[in-house]
């Protein structure tokens, strides 16, 4: 059994990109349809929190009293809210529906480039120019931001057309539509967004570290967040009608596992191996997009998507290979780190002591348990 415990994070971070894929391969094609992006989120959100807190309730219905949010702590959610869920899912399905499936996940693999940059801005990550590993991290984070430049602004010919694929000129083609562009912009900003939710996870799991109550109160935030934006930005009532069965079966799916499941996956991850941890497999979800969107919705695929998303994904693991070497004299193991972690939320005062988890570093990657 506890060898078993060791492959949890792992099968709970595939199965979440197994969400993930599908669900931007639904929601590209419900958009395509007509409905609208914003209401979309809306419906996403709102599923979401009816799906999870009854689930939390019954889950912490004797430690109702341990798991009261405080002002601090409902402030630190109430942001966390905002960008990793309100925000980041309106410029998610823009990009998506401006651009491709494929481009929308290959795009999510910025995400642990970012988080290093933004970490380090704050001090939270340490950076060493003398040390290999710190020049690794800064050179894999310029890989990954010149892929998706590479994406956004270099579409290229068609990958399987290979009349195409011979005539230089065509390859040289830079020019691409505004709406192509846009669309690589609005996903470049979504994953700007995932990453400082990844960071605001430190502050929150230090205080509140029920991961399934703390995903039924972001999914309810964001739920009034985004039909406040909604209201404003979008008053046409007929925007929030559900034409078809195949529109209202995409948005139970985004609520209950694109929202629900993956948000509770994400949080007990984090909580137990740390942000980069569960960003390193997000090419896993770009594969398995890319795969059926060619296969089966006949979705272009471009050359420069292709030299794109490889540079991202190649940027993601040099990043991931520089944090390895973090504190590796260190001693301690993933299990005994999970299982410090499931024992600090159990306590009273549900806190994790200062070192422990994610919190020392943000990005720990190589071994878990490191403080």
């Amino acid at each position: 059994m506890a060898g078993l415990e060791e492959y949890k994070p792992c099968a709970a971070m595939v199965a979440a990109q197994c969400i993930y894929a599908a669900l931007a391969l639904w929601a590209k094609a419900v958009f395509t349809r007509g409905m609208s992006t914003m209401v979309f989120v809306v419906y996403r959100q709102a599923i979401a929190t009816v799906f999870l807190v009854p689930i939390a309730i019954i889950a912490n219905r004797r430690k109702m009293k341990e798991t009261r949010l405080g002002m601090t702590g409902f402030s630190l959610i109430f942001v966390a809210s905002l960008f990793g869920a309100t925000v980041n899912q309106y410029v998610y399905y823009q990009g998506l529906h401006l651009g491709s499936s494929s481009m929308a996940t290959a795009m999510s693999n910025l995400i642990p480039a970012i988080t290093f940059v933004m970490a380090a801005s704050v001090g939270l990550e340490r950076v060493d120019v003398r040390k290999v590993r710190s020049l690794a991290k800064i050179f894999g984070t310029v890989v990954c931001v010149g892929g998706a430049m590479v994406m956004a602004f270099f579409k290229g010919p068609r990958l399987l057309n290979s009349s195409s694929l011979v005539d230089l000129n065509l390859l040289l083609h830079l020019s691409v539509s505004s709406k192509w562009v846009m669309g690589a912009l609005f996903l470049v900003c979504s994953s700007c967004c995932w990453s400082l939710w990844l960071i605001l996870q430190v502050p929150i799991c230090k205080s509140y570290v029920d991961p399934l109550t703390l995903s039924a109160w972001m999914c309810f935030l964001s739920t009034l967040q985004s039909a406040v934006l909604v209201f404003f930005l979008l008053p046409d009532l007929n925007a929030w009608k559900i034409r078809s069965l195949f529109e209202l079966c995409c948005c139970i799916f985004a609520g209950a596992f694109g929202s629900g499941v993956t948000f509770y996956l994400q949080s007990w991850c984090i909580s137990v191996r740390g942000p980069l941890y569960s960003a390193m497999f997000n090419p896993l979800s770009t594969v398995i997009t890319t795969v059926v969107a060619a296969a089966f919705l006949h979705e272009e695929l471009h050359i420069g998507s292709l030299f794109g998303a490889t540079a991202v994904v190649a940027g993601l693991y040099i990043v991931l290979w520089g944090k390895a070497g973090d504190g590796g004299s260190k001693s301690g193991s993933a299990t005994e780190h999970s299982h410090d972690v499931e024992k600090a939320a159990t306590r009273s005062d549900s806190q994790l002591d200062v070192g422990e988890g994610i919190t020392a570093p943000l990005l720990a990657v190589g071994n878990p348990a490191e403080k």
